[in-house]
């Protein structure tokens, strides 16, 4: 299949100002949305996502000059937002205006799978994205617009799936490839549950850290952890010829799943055996050792210059290893 890769912000949070902004932890010599598009165009990318920090406030003229300036640079445009927190209106307007065709919207704020931590506000969440969905599907649809709801760390492949069929044709699933581990699926399992509703992907890795309650996952180069990219793309092959993508690499943070702890299950549905032990032997690949530091720059809190060179050096190499497996072709 043909994926039309590009990039997405969310690995390279500090170098573009995303990080900690408005805290003493920012950095100071933020490249912004300029820098970014131009590290896209260093690396030929096909698809850009543009985040909505940069475009919230941009006027319609605004808007249509970025729009046909990515256009000319042989750029994909898609809208990214947070179901949650976003104007549903203002997104539809941004996204028309750069002639965007989808919208990614992480659907709630949980992470490493963890529904127990919300507690009673998970049930909240889940209700709150139905009802959502279902104001922003036809307000989207009127304008040709596909709304991705991506596997961010909350909910699992069948969850996704049934908020595709219920709401609308227009609803698809941008995929995050790494994304299956913190609800304890695996790679290949998810996959094949999803692919027939993926509208996008982001081309994202981990390596694995086993630990007595879990596993850490751990950021690295897409091609470098546990995912099996050729694999996974062979089954979305069999449903897409072609499909925008998205070179993202993990947060500064490692995100720490304790599915070993009986509370971490809370809220899921009753998991098989084989399921859960095909999602801990995919863990194995290219895994940390034990007493490995995981620990990145920022989290070591190291200088500014030593977090530009982490993100920059791990955009680049998945850059190269996607090439490497025919994941990232180059602009024509």
């Amino acid at each position: 299949m043909d994926l039309r890769t590009g990039l997405n912000p969310y690995g390279l949070t500090y170098h573009l100002g995303i990080q900690a902004m408005g805290t003493p932890r920012a950095n100071p010599k933020a490249v912004g949305l300029e820098g970014y598009i131009a590290l896209a165009t260093e690396l030929g990318a096909r698809t850009l996502e543009v985040w909505e920090g940069w475009t919230g406030k941009l006027g319609d003229d605004d808007l249509k000059a970025l729009g046909a300036r990515l256009a000319g640079l042989g750029m994909e445009p898609i809208g990214s937002s947070g179901l949650q927190t976003a104007d549903f209106a203002n997104s539809i307007r941004i996204a028309h205006g750069l002639g965007a065709k989808i919208i990614r919207f992480a659907l709630t704020p949980i992470l490493c799978g963890d529904r127990n931590a919300a507690g009673a506000r998970w049930h909240e969440l889940v209700d709150s994205t139905w009802k959502k969905l279902a104001e922003l599907t036809p307000m989207a649809a009127q304008h040709g617009i596909t709304i991705a709801i991506e596997n961010h760390q909350d909910f699992t492949s069948a969850e996704l799936v049934e908020f595709c069929t219920r709401t609308g044709p227009n609803v698809g699933i941008v995929f995050d490839t790494a994304n299956t581990f913190p609800v304890a699926e695996s790679p290949l399992d998810f996959t094949r549950i999803i692919a027939p509703h993926v509208r996008y992907a982001h081309l994202k890795d981990y390596n694995v850290q086993f630990t007595p309650e879990g596993y850490r996952l751990i950021r690295c180069a897409s091609g470098d952890g546990a995912v099996p990219f050729k694999e996974m793309f062979e089954i979305i092959g069999k449903h897409h010829q072609t499909l925008p993508a998205a070179i993202e690499i993990g947060a500064l943070e490692a995100r720490h799943v304790r599915l070993f702890t009986p509370d971490w299950w809370t809220g899921y549905a009753p998991k098989q055996a084989s399921a859960l032990a095909a999602a801990l032997l995919a863990a194995q690949r290219n895994k940390l050792a034990d007493d490995a530091d995981y620990r990145t720059p920022w989290e070591k809190q190291e200088d500014g210059d030593a977090l530009i060179n982490f993100e920059l050096g791990q955009v680049r190499k998945s850059a190269q290893n996607l090439r490497a497996l025919g994941l990232m072709g180059q602009r024509s």
